[in-house]
């Protein structure tokens, strides 16, 4: 899928292969704990409003996922699984009230031993997609080329790529509705048109 791309059906059909793609790549776990992550973390952290959080099992199991995409390394998931309950809790609170400041909520999350900016945006993700996408290696490929620097600067270039991107699709989307009424608009996950 080409990122510079304003063909809507291509979006769309990128996006409907998700699930697919996830499947074909055989990784241990990776279906169930993407079902987790896109599925029943965000329905968690929902039903704790006007105090949303996240615990820290739920950061190990989010740790779990965002490790089988992509390069394992156990000491990141040794560092979240130890963290003590309150900080993960209040961390995340704080993160989550700090939106839609997507700085602030970053540097919220970072705090914690084994919490990088990549991370981070899986956390506030979870919570608010369309606010604060999640730093995947493919995203961040497709949106600023080759970078693969995972600081809160490159992020803040990252989200705001995403989100014109996803004013830009939406309004196409609108606009292919008003035509054809086939398309429904909604919001775009680009981590997941771009895996």
């Amino acid at each position: 899928m080409d990122f510079r791309s304003s063909d809507v059906s291509l979006w769309k059909n990128s996006l409907d292969a998700y699930s697919t793609r996830i499947q074909s790549l055989n990784k241990p776990n990776l279906v169930s704990l993407d079902d987790y992550y896109r599925v029943e973390l965000p329905s968690l952290i929902y039903q704790r409003n006007p105090d949303p959080h996240i615990t820290t099992l739920e950061l190990s199991k989010l740790m779990q996922w965002k490790l089988s995409r992509g390069k394992w390394r156990p000491r990141l998931l040794d560092f979240v699984s130890s963290l003590d309950e309150s900080h993960v809790k209040s961390a995340s609170q704080k993160a989550f009230q700090s939106l839609p400041d997507v700085s602030k909520a970053v540097s919220a999350l970072t705090v914690l031993k084994g919490v990088g900016p990549a991370t981070a945006s899986a956390v506030l993700a979870a919570y608010a997609p369309d606010v604060a996408p999640f730093m995947s290696d493919e995203a961040m490929e497709a949106a600023l080329g080759n970078s693969k620097e995972y600081t809160l600067k490159q992020y803040l270039l990252f989200v705001d790529k995403l989100q014109t991107k996803s004013k830009m699709v939406t309004v196409l989307s609108w606009l292919f509705l008003l035509g054809n009424y086939k398309m429904v608009p909604g919001k775009w996950d680009f981590a997941a048109v771009t895996y």
